[in-house]
C-alpha cells in the first residue's frame, strides 16, 4: 500500500465539509461523541493541529513543536469554524504538494511529508466523527482513507474494516476478540 500524500489530505477535508455543512444550525456547544469538547471546540482543534503541521513543514524544526498556536474566537460560527479548518487544510496541503519527500520535520521524532499527511488526515476524519456523533450520527470514515491512515500511522494495526479499525486503534470504539484501547500512539515519526 502506498503512503498518503496531499491529495489524501484533500479528500479528508472534502469529507470533513460534506458531513458538517449542512449542521450549521445544530448546537455545536454539545459535547463531540467521547471527548470532553464540545462540537465547537473540537472543530478548531482540526484546524489548530493542521495549522501546527504546517508550520512543522514550513520551518522544518528538529527537536520541538513551535511555540505557536492558532486561536479560534470562541463567537465563530460553524460556517466561520468550517472556513477556518479550509484555510488551515489549504496551508498544510500546499506544503504538503511542495515538500521534498527527503524532508523532515519534528513529531515526537523525525517524521516525512506522508506522515504529517497521515496525521492531518487522522485528526480531520476522527474528529469528524466524533462532531457528527451528535450532529449527524450515521456520517462513517471512507474506508479507502481510514486504510491508508492504519498503513502510515498503525502498522501493526489488526485486520478488518479499515474504518472500525482506526476507531479501535484511537479508542473510539469496540473490536472483535480485542480489548478496547484506553490509550494509544501513532507512529508518525520514521
Amino acid at each position: 500500500m502506498r503512503d498518503p500524500g496531499p491529495q489524501d489530505l484533500r479528500q479528508a477535508l472534502q469529507n470533513l465539509q460534506a458531513a458538517l455543512r449542512p449542521h450549521p444550525a445544530a448546537d455545536w456547544s454539545m459535547p463531540a461523541g467521547p471527548l470532553d469538547w464540545t462540537c465547537h471546540e473540537t472543530a478548531a482543534h482540526i484546524a489548530h493541529d493542521l495549522t501546527a503541521y504546517a508550520t512543522q513543514l514550513a520551518a522544518v524544526p528538529d527537536d520541538a513543536y513551535l511555540p505557536c498556536d492558532l486561536t479560534v474566537r470562541p463567537a465563530a460560527t460553524p460556517t466561520q469554524l468550517l472556513q477556518i479548518i479550509t484555510a488551515a487544510g489549504g496551508l498544510l496541503t500546499a506544503l504538503l504538494d511542495a515538500a521534498d519527500p527527503a524532508l523532515r520535520a519534528w513529531h515526537w521524532g523525525s517524521c516525512d511529508p506522508s506522515g504529517f499527511a497521515a496525521m492531518g488526515m487522522a485528526e480531520t476524519l476522527l474528529h469528524t466523527h466524533d462532531i457528527t456523533r451528535g450532529l449527524a450520527p450515521t456520517w462513517t470514515i471512507p474506508g479507502e482513507l481510514a486504510a491508508l491512515i492504519l498503513h502510515r500511522l498503525f502498522p501493526d494495526a489488526p485486520t478488518g474494516d479499515p474504518a472500525a479499525v482506526l476507531l479501535w486503534c484511537t479508542g473510539r470504539g469496540e473490536l472483535p476478540g480485542h480489548p478496547r484501547r484506553t490509550t494509544w500512539t501513532w507512529r508518525a515519526a520514521r
